[in-house]
């Protein structure tokens, strides 16, 4: 229980305040967003910023990825939140930009090479497609078609398998000594059409 000579200074202190014509000022609160707090960005760098993000806008439109992907990552972990977003998304159409000019092959064993290691990253259908872009363009790729076996043993499609590793051995009896040593082949190792593939003579 406060006392009289406690309420009084309290009364005096808030005249004394009224008096004055000053009041306690509010704490200042900082925005924030989902993300957390937002940095503000003074007019000039904002200015630069967003010429910055201009110019690497049209290396893009002039199918210069490369420089553009270079502009925009520079750009990322200073840019403000409302254009942060839209730089990222600029930075992986670079990046996927730039992989589909990598992926330019001088004969077929590159791009069989290519696809056996979408294989083994686990990209499975891009990796069929290289591998059917093979068979197009020659029907008696023995490897394309074991290329095949491998993807279907690994997504354990194993009639796919058998069949596609069926043709490869037909096309070259080297596949079927191949295949017995191969570990990619585990999944579709107890299905016992494989065991004659690979064991006609058992």
């Amino acid at each position: 229980m406060a006392t009289k000579s406690a309420t009084n200074n309290t009364v005096k202190t808030t005249i004394q305040t009224a008096a004055s014509g000053k009041s306690s000022p509010a704490p200042k609160k900082t925005p924030r967003t989902l993300a957390g707090d937002l940095r503000p960005v003074d007019d000039a760098t904002r200015k630069s910023l967003l010429s910055h993000y201009e110019a690497a806008i049209k290396l893009v439109h002039a199918n210069k990825f490369d420089k553009a992907h270079e502009a925009f990552t520079k750009l990322l972990p200073d840019a403000p939140a409302d254009i942060a977003p839209s730089i990222r998304m600029y930075v992986n159409t670079c990046e996927a930009e730039i992989a589909k000019g990598a992926a330019k092959f001088s004969n077929t064993e590159e791009r069989y090479d290519y696809a056996i290691s979408l294989l083994n990253q686990g990209h499975y259908e891009d990796a069929r497609e290289h591998f059917e872009e093979i068979l197009k363009q020659n029907r008696n790729a023995d490897y394309a078609f074991y290329g095949m076996a491998l993807l279907a043993a690994m997504t354990c499609d194993s009639p796919r398998c058998i069949e596609h590793l069926a043709e490869a051995i037909r096309l070259n009896s080297q596949n079927r000594l191949q295949a017995r040593n191969d570990s990619d082949f585990e999944s579709v190792a107890d299905d016992p059409s494989f065991t004659e593939l690979l064991y006609p003579e058992s």
